[in-house]
Order: C-alpha cells, then sequence, then structure tokens
C-alpha cells in the first residue's frame, strides 16, 4: 500500500499481513497456530479423547466416500475405529492463511487387534499394517476444525504383515 503524505515521497507500508490477520481473526475467530495442530496431533495419534476439542460441534468430516457429522459423531467412529487399529499420523507439509489449513499427512494404520467387516469393508488382523499418503483440508472457524475433506494421494503399501 502506498501512502503520500504532505506531498512527500510515497511510503510504502508493510500492512498486508497485519490486516490479514486482523480481518482473519475478526471474521474467523481464533487462529489455529502450528502449535495447536501438533497438540491436537499428539492427543489424536496417543488415542487421547481430548483431541475432540478441536473440533468445532457442527465439524463436518469427509472421509474415503464416508461423511460423519457432528464432533460427537467424530468422537464416536474413532472410538471404535481406535479399538482394532493404531493411527500415526505425521505432518510433512503444513499450509495455513488464517482460515483454511493444508496438510499432506503420512499416516500408518496397524491392526491391534482383529476386527471382522473393518471400516474398510475386509476382515484385519492383528499384526496387519497399512501405510498411505493423505492430503487434509481444514476449514477453521473460532480456532476449531469446521470441515474437513481427505483424500489419499498415494498407498505406500496396502495391508500387510511386517517384520
Amino acid at each position: 500500500m502506498k501512502i503520500k503524505l504532505n506531498n512527500k515521497k510515497p511510503i510504502i507500508l508493510l500492512l498486508t499481513n497485519f490486516f490479514s490477520v486482523i480481518v482473519s481473526m475478526s471474521l474467523f475467530g481464533q487462529e489455529m497456530t502450528r502449535e495447536d495442530y501438533d497438540d491436537y496431533l499428539a492427543k489424536f495419534n496417543a488415542n487421547d479423547s481430548s483431541f475432540i476439542e478441536y473440533y468445532h460441534p457442527d465439524v463436518t468430516l469427509e472421509l474415503s466416500g464416508s461423511e460423519i457429522r457432528g464432533a460427537q459423531g467424530i468422537k464416536d467412529f474413532y472410538a471404535d475405529v481406535k479399538k482394532y487399529i493404531k493411527e500415526t499420523v505425521e505432518v510433512t507439509t503444513y499450509i495455513y492463511d488464517g482460515k483454511q489449513l493444508a496438510v499432506e499427512i503420512p499416516t500408518t494404520f496397524e491392526v491391534i487387534a482383529d476386527w471382522d467387516n473393518s471400516f474398510w469393508g475386509m476382515d484385519l488382523k492383528k499384526g496387519q499394517v497399512m501405510r498411505v499418503i493423505s492430503w487434509g483440508i481444514y476449514d477453521i472457524e473460532g480456532g476449531k476444525f469446521k470441515r474437513i475433506r481427505t483424500a489419499r494421494y498415494s498407498m505406500i503399501n496396502d495391508w500387510q504383515y511386517e517384520n
């Protein structure tokens, strides 16, 4: 932005980032910091049910062709899945613009208990492991996940036993 004061040389002000942060905070509420996301992921990976605190009550999760609505719905879904699966999510790419967060997330799914007719539509046996790389896009409202869209980018290995 250029401002001319008293017919003197234009002064270049670098206010764009400042104003975008102010607008973002006033329009969308509290921001989601990288530290917040890392804390969320640590809780999620540790199977700590308080990870749900990062979800807006009216959140929508679009996951592998399924849609799960509401923070309680997501909590219930993962409570069931995590009886059978240890899911470990890492972050290799993190991009946040104040209202949307995009991540690249390599994920390991390890079967910790036999699961007949699993979420993946097949029987899974303890010890099997699947590794994928997915992308996630999170809409942030009030510092919480309001809408989450995920897509698998790459299959590292399908369900198999590892030594």
